[in-house]
C-alpha cells in the first residue's frame, strides 16, 4: 500500500513540476542566460582590466628609462599620458613622476600638478597630503608663509602622516619671512611631540638657534 502512495506522491510532484516548468519557463531561461552572460561579462572585464594593467605597467616602466636618461621633457609627457588613461592604480603615481620632471624646468607648472594631486578626491588622503608637502617644499623659499600655511597647517594635526614634515617646512617659512613667533610655534610643537624624530629635532634646535633672543623663549 505504501507503494502506491510513494507513486501517487511522486506523479503529483511531477505534475507540479511540468506546470510549474510550463509556467516559467521563459523566466528561468532568462534568468540562466544572464547568469551565464554575467560570468562571462565578469571574466571579461578583469581579463581587460588586466590587459590595461599590463600596457600601463609597460608604458610606466618606458616613462621611468626616459626619465633616467635625462629625457625630462619626454618623461614628464610620457607620465602625464599614462596619468590620463592609465587604471587608477597608476594615474596618480604617474601624476606624481610628471610633477617631479617638470618641477626641473617650471616651479609653477610643478605646483599646479602638485595641487590637482592634493585636490583629486580619487587618490588616497596619504598621497594627497604628499602632494601638497611637496608643492610646498618648491614654494618654501619664495612663497609668503601665509600661503604656506594654508597650504600645510591642516597636515600637522596628530594623526596625520606627514605631520613631522608640514611642520618643518612651516618653521623654515615663519623664519624666512621673518615672523618668529610662528617660527617658534612650529618649533616647540615639533620639540614636545614625543614621535618626532631625533634628526628633525637637531634641525629645529640649529633653527632656534638663528632666532632673534627675544623669540627664543
Amino acid at each position: 500500500m505504501s507503494e502506491i502512495f510513494d507513486e501517487v506522491q511522486e506523479e503529483v510532484r511531477r505534475e507540479q513540476l511540468r506546470r510549474l516548468w510550463q509556467r516559467y519557463a521563459t523566466l528561468i531561461v532568462t534568468v540562466a542566460l544572464l547568469i551565464v552572460a554575467g560570468v562571462g561579462g565578469w571574466r571579461g572585464y578583469l581579463y581587460w582590466e588586466g590587459r590595461k594593467a599590463q600596457e600601463a605597467g609597460a608604458q610606466f616602466e618606458a616613462a621611468v628609462a626616459l626619465a633616467d636618461q635625462k629625457k625630462s621633457a619626454e618623461a614628464e609627457a610620457a607620465f602625464l599620458k599614462i596619468a590620463a588613461e592609465a587604471p587608477q592604480g597608476y594615474r596618480v603615481l604617474a601624476k606624481f613622476r610628471a610633477a617631479a620632471e617638470r618641477g626641473t624646468r617650471d616651479v609653477p607648472g610643478a605646483v599646479k600638478l602638485y595641487d590637482e594631486i592634493a585636490s583629486d578626491r580619487n587618490a588616497g588622503a596619504a598621497e594627497q597630503d604628499l602632494a601638497a608637502l611637496r608643492a610646498a617644499s618648491l614654494l618654501v623659499d619664495t612663497a609668503s608663509y601665509a600661503d604656506i600655511k594654508a597650504r600645510l597647517e591642516p597636515l600637522t594635526g596628530p594623526n596625520r602622516t606627514y605631520r613631522h614634515s608640514a611642520r618643518e617646512l612651516l618653521a623654515v617659512s615663519a623664519w624666512r619671512n621673518k615672523d618668529m613667533a610662528a617660527a617658534r610655534q612650529w618649533i616647540d610643537m615639533i620639540g614636545t611631540d614625543a614621535a618626532s624624530p631625533q634628526t628633525l629635532r637637531s634641525r629645529m634646535e640649529a633653527l632656534q638657534a638663528l632666532l632673534p633672543s627675544t623669540a627664543k623663549g
